[in-house]
């Protein structure tokens, strides 16, 4: 995709006052990641974001859950969750290793769990589609449960573990990643592109999140998402160590736990834009994580903020060169799974970019896939 020096080793060919091999527009956790990826391959990168880790990676809980996000009719989505999940573990160690940062990646697992008998019964229909893919859930007594937490609510009929489905603190990961593609010479500027047209560069690579509809015209919207941040009475540990993931009274929510003591509870689904949080998500959420971990009521309410997921009309990622620009990778529309898809997506834009040649993994994801809807239903492109 980048055009070599055949009299070179391998490297892209480079001279005195060029423009950047790599622009890359976005710098949350999957801007700064490829361009901690391609920095790491020869190129000379520059990044454009005038307030880096504001975006949805500001609000995510940092769940790696290829698991329990795997939804019915998303098998190709499942895949690269699964794909990049196994890749967190080693990518975690570099990251660690080259920014010197605690990233609060921690591995006890998920527990599923279904407050009533309602819930326990639509849990377990997403359960057994889950092993019909071969993945890794293990359904579990409540007795099992309360003895992996007995913080758990004695009403709690039932649930599964999800081993596999870790977690990572979104908030330690940007500073990380920052230090890690500052390290490996990557240039981060402060500037707001508005264009793809302001940007100089051998290729550009859109990770902008839901501002990635703007500037490439991909059919990327924001969802808003209401998140709460508890934080454990006396500076002490939560009381649970796994993730939690529940059906409560037919509300869905999650609880997810630090090691500084803070407790991520979420979070909502709203097709809606503006940045308001509301008394009712507010009360839903706390009402469910209450009912699942009755300890939670003596915890500080230590924040409630809403942001914005960058969804697309599948809920899965656009990846790949825009459909007549081979210079212009969209990097976005991740959704719930911008936290999880960060090392795969890396790594899979930065040999694109190096190599010319789209992984496999791609095809499902191509920016050209709503372009061909468009056609099949008689519309212009």
């Amino acid at each position: 995709m980048l055009t070599r020096d055949p009299s070179s080793t391998g490297g892209v060919k480079k001279g005195p006052f060029l423009a950047p091999d790599v622009a890359v527009v976005g710098a949350g956790p999957i801007g700064l990641a490829i361009a901690w990826r391609c920095a790491a391959r020869g190129l000379r990168v520059v990044v454009h974001d005038p307030d880096p880790g504001s975006g949805a990676s500001h609000v995510a809980a940092g769940m790696l859950a290829p698991v329990a996000e795997a939804y019915f009719g998303e098998q190709e989505l499942t895949r690269l969750l699964t794909e990049s999940a196994a890749r967190w573990p080693a990518f975690a160690e570099e990251l660690a290793e080259a920014s010197g940062a605690d990233l609060g990646y921690r591995t006890e697992g998920t527990l599923l769990v279904g407050l009533t008998a309602d819930d326990l019964a639509e849990a377990r229909r997403l359960w057994a589609y889950q092993q019909g893919l071969g993945l890794p859930v293990t359904p579990s007594r409540p007795s099992e449960l309360r003895d992996r937490e007995p913080a758990l609510a004695p009403r709690v009929r039932g649930g599964a573990v999800a081993a596999t489905d870790h977690q990572v603190d979104p908030r330690r990961l940007v500073p990380a990643l920052r230090a890690a593609a500052t390290a490996a010479g990557v240039t981060l500027l402060p500037t707001l592109v508005e264009r793809l047209s302001d940007v100089d560069a051998g290729v550009t690579v859109v990770a902008a999140g839901c501002g990635a509809a703007a500037l490439t015209g991909m059919p990327v919207r924001p969802v808003k998402g209401q998140v709460l941040r508890l934080r454990a009475p006396g500076a002490g540990a939560p009381c649970f160590r796994h993730v939690i993931r529940g059906y409560a009274d037919g509300e869905h929510v999650y609880l997810v736990p630090r090691d500084s003591g803070e407790v991520v509870v979420g979070a909502t689904v709203e097709e809606r834009t503006d940045p308001t949080v509301t008394a009712g998500a507010v009360l839903r959420l706390l009402r469910a994580a209450v009912d699942l971990v009755p300890e939670l009521a003596e915890y500080d309410l230590v924040e409630t903020l809403a942001g914005m997921r960058p969804g697309t009309p599948d809920n899965a990622p656009i990846l790949g060169p825009l459909p007549g620009r081979a210079d212009v990778l969209a990097a976005t529309g991740h959704h719930r799974h911008g936290i999880v898809l960060t090392p795969l997506t890396a790594d899979l834009i930065a040999d694109l970019i190096v190599t010319g040649t789209p992984d496999p993994l791609l095809a499902p994801f191509a920016p050209d896939r709503f372009a061909a809807e468009e056609d099949s239903h008689g519309r212009d492109r």
